[in-house]
């Protein structure tokens, strides 16, 4: 047997992008604009929808929790990130890494099984129309809402216990928040088991949402293919669009940093790429969703103009 005689890790280091001190001022204003539009945006989105009674539908609640696990993910990296700019020195506990890898992964996890779900939603609201107020009743939209944070939950305690139960050799973290890849690399040991419940997890979680939006779209498709007027297949190709791109920023960007093995990691790159899906995609959203949304806008227009009380 090997005989553990090293020091156990009692905090990490984050070592973040850069040492250059300009380049770290120029990275915290960029950043805190990206996280201040990500909060007023998605805190926006998540109060219009729960104010506005014309935006108590399925598709909005779903939106609304979507918008509380984009602020909350960002939340558990980007605060740390700007406060070591700051203190030129970002060390985290061990129980705080740990913490912000589980609720990291809770909210990611969560975001991506409530894409599913919306997605869901759009085929029933296509496809199903005269069905859909009891496919998507208020107590089944709480049921799917309740089975997200669920399943999320157990992902993020299966990974955060395998992979904080390791001993570590090292403290310094070749990244800006505790992702598993980069904490997995400083394990004294084989981590080989780690990486397998980090595909066998990760592709659950990829191949049934992913097989539960494709089924939608494909069926979705083909109603509106169905549609005999422009301005109807039009129409429903727009309720469908800002879901559509927000499924591919968000998967696209998990299953490239992931879904790969693990030899074509490079830490250097990955954290540049987790930049985006850490601290632009949930900034993207708000945008993504209230662009071409009529009752978004609308809704935003009764808050500017203090009429959404009296409405």
């Amino acid at each position: 047997m090997m005989e553990n005689n090293h020091t156990p890790v009692t905090s990490f280091i984050l070592l973040g992008f850069t040492e250059d001190p300009y380049t770290q001022t120029i990275l915290f204003i960029v950043f805190l604009v990206i996280y201040l539009v990500n909060v007023v945006g998605n805190l926006g989105m998540i109060l219009m929808i729960t104010t506005d009674s014309q935006l108590h539908t399925p598709m909005y609640k779903f939106l609304r929790h979507l918008s509380f696990c984009d602020l909350c993910y960002s939340t558990t990296t980007v605060p740390k990130l700007l406060a070591g700019f700051v203190s030129q020195r970002q060390t985290i506990p061990f129980s705080g890494c740990a913490a912000q890898f589980f609720f990291f992964a809770v909210f990611v996890t969560a975001s991506i099984y409530i894409l599913a779900a919306m997605a869901y939603d759009r085929y029933v609201v296509i496809c199903n129309p005269l069905l859909y107020s009891m496919k998507m009743s208020n107590r089944v939209c709480a049921q799917l809402i309740a089975a997200c944070y669920s399943a999320s939950c157990v992902n993020a305690i299966i990974h955060t216990g395998a992979t904080f139960s390791l001993s570590f050799c090292s403290s310094k973290v070749n990244h800006f928040f505790c992702d598993m890849p980069a904490v997995l690399a400083l394990s004294c040991f084989d981590t080989h088991i780690n990486e397998i419940l980090l595909y066998v997890f990760g592709s659950f979680v990829e191949i049934i949402s992913l097989s539960i939006i494709f089924t939608s779209y494909l069926l979705i498709m083909i109603a509106i293919l169905r549609i005999r007027s422009a301005q109807g297949r039009r129409k429903a190709f727009l309720t469908c669009a800002s879901h559509f791109t927000g499924v591919t920023l968000l998967f696209g960007t998990i299953i490239f940093m992931y879904m790969r093995p693990t030899s074509t990691y490079s830490f250097d790159q990955d954290k540049w790429a987790s930049v985006f899906y850490t601290i632009v995609i949930p900034m993207l959203n708000p945008l993504i969703y209230s662009l071409r949304n009529k009752n978004v806008k609308d809704a935003f227009r009764k808050i500017f103009s203090g009429k959404l009380y009296s409405a």
